[in-house]
């Protein structure tokens, strides 16, 4: 890939370059159009243009270049600017986007996503204009990416839906259908609050029919509803499972650049299955949620670390009578580490965790989205914890500001374990490898139930910390210090590589960064 992107994404096509001459804009090469040459890493898409686009003097290039983003990785060219050539409906070459260099005085960096060229330099471009930049053409490439797009989003109560198509590889055979809709009108400056719905094992299609109707009842207008079916029933009826993390990627992405969401208010819940689902989701998609909200369910904490939603509020509720599959006990070694971490933390996890007298797997559904919505995601905390455990398989890249490039430990018998901590410009972290040992197992199935922690000192892994001005001065030194001895000290350097990757990581239009430290774990 180019600057950082995977192959997939990268698409550079009817690229000419031009050079300043006597104010006029002259052609100069690019390729052999075949994609080598000044754009040589690239051949697997792209084509090399030598089109006549002449006749464009510095005014027109100056203006031009308000509109434009990020491109060319390399060295430095005297008064080269970059042109996207596209053709109009009569079939004329016309000059898209074009980009000027002074005096090869700035370096380039070339991120291009799904066609789209997007050129600049903190010199050139305010660094919040560069963001903003960036994010315009991840939205571009998103838009013209040929995959099955959400559905309109329409009232909620006219029960529009749509269905997906999951990979084969990832689950056979699955479709998962859906209800996509919002309650409220016009919708709320900054977007819709976002609610990820799942439901219990019954029967999917009397399921499905049922979540439908209790969400359209539930007390946070206003509101944006995604209410999925699961695909298939059986081994294959868990929400967390590797087909499942697609699409919940896909629709955190697709909402996004929607313009219809906030992206700091989106919240995850569900009853039963759903409980189980949305409580292991909350521990892995931390990062994403403002709040998370099972109910009716428990799972062992092995597949839901707790450290992991120190940044999101937690709501769970359960039957004090549901017994069944130890949901009531579970419940109960939920809120006590939760409560373990508050008191060590006073001013994080917050959480909302009871046992409801006298019910069982009934309780009342309608006291979790209120409580909710009252909660909006920090996207730049400065206190991050992260067990970066897998789920059918599957590992998390990145968590808030930090991109795993290699994890520290080797099998799934062990866990890597981070602790980031922000203190004005000084940063720690903490990077330890982490085993469970089994301490109380259910005599009747076996499910493990309880469990100790082992923690020690990664010796290897390779991590990048991303840095933005919400964190840290990026105009001041900055000391990082990891597992107690110094890494680096010094002024980090900004750059849109930085933006394109992180976008390309995370797709959240918050988490867009321009500097970054790469850090090996020795």
């Amino acid at each position: 890939g180019i600057g950082g992107l995977d192959d997939d994404v990268v698409a550079v096509t009817d690229l000419v370059a031009l050079t300043l001459q006597d104010d006029r804009a002259v052609r100069t090469g690019v390729g052999d159009g075949q994609g080598r040459g000044l754009f040589s890493g690239c051949h697997r898409h792209s084509r090399a243009s030598n089109a006549g686009v002449v006749g464009l003097d510095r005014t027109t290039v100056r203006e031009v270049v308000g509109r434009c983003g990020v491109a060319v990785k390399g060295g430095d060219f005297d008064g080269v600017c970059l042109a996207r050539v596209g053709v109009d409906r009569l079939g004329r070459r016309q000059v898209v986007t074009v980009v000027l260099v002074l005096h090869g005085q700035l370096r380039l960096i070339l991120g291009c996503l799904g066609g789209l060229v997007v050129v600049g330099h903190s010199r050139v471009l305010r660094e919040a204009r560069q963001r903003q930049l960036v994010w315009d053409a991840w939205v571009e490439a998103n838009n013209r990416f040929d995959e099955q797009k959400l559905i309109g989003l329409g009232k909620l109560e006219q029960e529009n839906s749509g269905n997906w198509d999951l990979p084969a590889e990832l689950e056979p055979h699955a479709v998962m259908p859906y209800y996509w809709g919002c309650k409220g009108e016009p919708g709320p400056e900054g977007g819709y609050p976002l609610y990820l719905y799942m439901h219990g094992s019954g029967d999917k299609g009397q399921e499905w029919a049922t979540g439908i109707l209790l969400c359209q009842k539930f007390d946070d207008v206003p509101s944006a509803y995604f209410i999925p079916q699961i695909p298939n029933m059986g081994n294959y009826y868990r929400w967390w499972q590797k087909s499942k993390q697609f699409a919940w990627e896909k629709l955190l992405r697709l909402a996004f650049v929607s313009g219809n969401i906030n992206p700091d208010k989106v919240y995850f819940f569900g009853i039963s299955e759903g409980g189980y689902g949305s409580q292991r989701l909350a521990s892995y998609y931390a990062d994403y949620l403002a709040g998370a909200g099972p109910m009716a369910g428990g799972e062992p904490l092995k597949n839901a670390p707790v450290e992991n939603c120190r940044n999101i509020a937690f709501s769970f509720l359960t039957g004090a009578a549901d017994a069944g599959f130890y949901r009531n006990k579970l419940t109960t070694y939920t809120k006590n580490e939760f409560e373990r971490l508050k008191k060590l933390y006073p001013e994080d996890y917050i959480h909302r965790i009871e046992l409801i007298p006298g019910r069982g797997h009934a309780i009342d559904y309608t006291l979790t989205t209120p409580w909710l919505k009252q909660y909006t995601r920090n996207p730049y905390p400065k206190n991050v914890n992260w067990e970066n455990f897998e789920m059918d398989g599957m590992y998390r890249k990145g968590f808030y500001n930090l991109a795993v490039k290699e994890r520290s430990n080797d099998d799934y018998s062990s866990r890597t374990y981070y602790e980031l901590a922000i203190k004005e410009n000084e940063i720690s972290l903490k990077v330890d490898l982490v085993t469970y040992k089994t301490v109380e197992t259910d005599p009747n199935w076996g499910i493990e139930l309880k469990f100790e922690k082992d923690y020690r000192p990664a010796t290897k892994g390779k991590v990048v910390i991303y840095l933005c001005p919400e964190l840290v001065d990026l105009n001041k030194k900055i000391t990082l210090i990891v597992n107690g001895k110094k890494a680096f000290q010094g002024k980090v350097k900004l750059g849109l590589e930085h933006m394109v990757n992180s976008c390309a990581t995370f797709y959240d239009p918050a988490r867009i960064y321009p500097a970054a430290i790469e850090v090996n774990i020795k």
